[in-house]
C-alpha cells in the first residue's frame, strides 16, 4: 500500500519526500482537530478523584 502511494506522488526523490511528509502533517491535523474530539463526544469518561 505505501509503495503505491509513493508511486503516486509526482516528482523526483526530495520532492516526494516533501509531499509526504506533508501529507503526514495533514493527516495528523485532521485527526488531531476533527476526528478525535468528534470520537471522544461517544466517549464517557467518569471523573475519578484520589485521596
Amino acid at each position: 500500500m505505501y509503495a503505491a502511494l509513493w508511486r503516486l506522488l509526482p516528482g523526483p526523490l526530495w520532492l516526494r519526500i516533501v509531499l509526504a511528509i506533508v501529507l503526514v502533517l495533514v493527516v495528523l491535523a485532521a485527526l488531531v482537530l476533527w476526528v478525535f474530539p468528534w470520537v471522544n463526544s461517544f466517549i464517557s469518561v467518569p471523573e475519578v478523584t484520589v485521596e
